[in-house]
């Protein structure tokens, strides 16, 4: 359950009342009057019925000159649902609890930022991670990875193609190439400056790429994004350290640094193995939940550029695929 607040002109009460009506929301409160006309009114509505009440507020809002939708969670509510003085159990849960298109747009995208935020969090975790390989410290690695800065703008990528949103692919891909050139940049400097044995097992790990190698980045992939879409972030740990992007990206700049070339190609080939199916499973799984833009305008925009991410996935996915498998390498 979630509380959609309306913040919009008294014009639109008798609308606003009609959306309740025809979605069966028994709980909505109004307001007082506020400056300029407006009023605010609350709706108190659950996981199945959240994004058809904002798809319909937003319709009949959009042509207005001002107007605030704003989505606030709720830990619970007392008393549970009655029938006169009797309360009755309530129904089962879904299996998953869906958010809407809007709150997950705001969860996702907020990794897209490039900021000064983001910047420091890639040296800081790039230094985590160069140490935690370098001294071959397990624990060290996987609070680098636990920090994981280069996954959120791949999350938003596959977001942003999945509505066609062109703006947030820009954004992400900018912020995710920036991140890693930044942790390669750094890698490649403490190599420089750090005495690398290529005998840590922490940092030859990261030179190995196989076949299940694929299939966990895949299923890790999907897992995030599941989880994001279901509303339970509580995963999103497990996800990050299964499908790290940082460790490949600092053993690729440490092997350059040390001269170690094929090692350098394999750990650029684990990290592509990662992204690609980040990406590619990611969109499946938005597909599959049903995440999609409001309008008929943004969805064949949408559809083209869904199409156009899943074909270079794909392609993608099954290059690498051949080359891993083949017996030369």
């Amino acid at each position: 359950m979630k509380i959609i607040e309306v913040i919009a002109d008294k014009g639109h009460e008798a609308t606003i009342n009609g959306i309740a009506e025809q979605y069966a929301i028994n709980d909505i409160w109004w307001g007082p009057d506020i400056e300029d006309h407006h009023r605010s009114v609350r709706l108190l509505v659950g996981p199945d019925k959240r994004q058809k009440v904002m798809n319909a507020l937003q319709s009949v809002l959009q042509s207005a000159d001002y107007y605030r939708i704003v989505i606030i969670p709720v830990e619970s509510t007392l008393p549970q649902r009655e029938t006169g003085a009797a309360i009755q159990e309530l129904p089962e849960p879904p299996r998953a609890i869906t958010i809407s298109r809007e709150e997950l747009y705001y969860e996702i995208s907020r990794g897209s930022m490039l900021d000064s935020s983001y910047l420091l969090l890639v040296v800081l975790s790039t230094i985590v991670a160069s140490v935690g390989l370098i001294e071959d410290n397990v624990a060290v690695v996987i609070g680098a990875m636990v920090i994981a800065p280069l996954l959120g703008p791949n999350l938003a990528l596959a977001l942003g193609t999945t509505l066609g949103d062109t703006e947030l692919i820009h954004r992400s891909l900018t912020t995710s190439l920036t991140g890693m050139g930044l942790a390669l940049a750094l890698s490649f400097g403490t190599g420089l400056f750090w005495t690398v044995e290529p005998v840590s097992r922490e940092l030859m790990l990261r030179t190995e790429v196989g076949l299940a190698s694929m299939v966990l980045a895949l299923a890790s992939g999907a897992a995030g994004v599941l989880s994001l879409t279901s509303g339970t972030r509580s995963a999103l740990v497990g996800v990050m350290v299964a499908v790290a992007l940082l460790p490949p990206t600092v053993t690729i700049g440490l092997m350059l640094a040390i001269g170690r070339w094929g090692d350098a190609v394999n750990a650029a080939l684990l990290l592509s193995v990662n992204v690609v199916c980040v990406n590619l499973s990611a969109n499946l799984v938005l597909m599959w939940r049903g995440v999609r833009p409001r309008t008929w305008a943004e969805t064949r925009r949408a559809r083209f550029s869904l199409f156009v991410s899943m074909l270079i996935w794909l392609a993608a996915f099954v290059t690498l695929a051949v080359f891993i498998l083949s017996p030369e390498t």
